[in-house]
């Protein structure tokens, strides 16, 4: 009975390493978008994104961004945030373009980092300004 309470003692659970982000206490799993490639498709042709998914496009330097929504059919939640991952602009509720030319959807300050969520979430979380965004999981090399 003892080796048995030892061996159950030493058992160790699995840690989830799931990519994820957590904002505002809430968190996402995630798919990074650090190459040029990986960037311009985004969530481009996809009819769903769950409530809990987000995608996070990373960039090697810090600039005003701006997203357009061509070929993504889905509306999103586009959040902005600096290097220090501090949320410094928000274009909520965009929705698909239907046809060209696309709107732009500009960050109101520079950023490093843009989070896409499901239309709708931040409000629903209360995403605010100054909000920091948790990274947890390997983004790799930044292109």
């Amino acid at each position: 009975m003892l080796l048995l309470l030892i061996s159950s003692a030493g058992a160790t659970q699995a840690k989830d390493t799931t990519p994820a982000v957590e904002l505002h206490g809430q968190r996402f799993s995630v798919e990074f978008a650090t190459d040029d490639a990986s960037r311009v498709h985004g969530l481009m042709m996809r009819t769903t994104l769950a409530p809990d998914h987000s995608m996070l496009f990373v960039f090697s330097y810090q600039a005003p961004q701006a997203f357009w929504m061509k070929n993504t059919l889905i509306p999103l939640d586009i959040l902005y945030f600096d290097t220090e991952r501090r949320l410094v602009s928000m274009q909520l509720n965009v929705p698909p373009c239907k046809a060209d030319p696309c709107p732009i959807y500009p960050s109101n300050a520079p950023a490093r980092y843009v989070l896409e969520l499901s239309a709708g979430t931040a409000h629903r979380i209360g995403a605010q300004a100054g909000d920091e965004l948790k990274i947890d999981g390997d983004i790799g090399t930044v292109r």
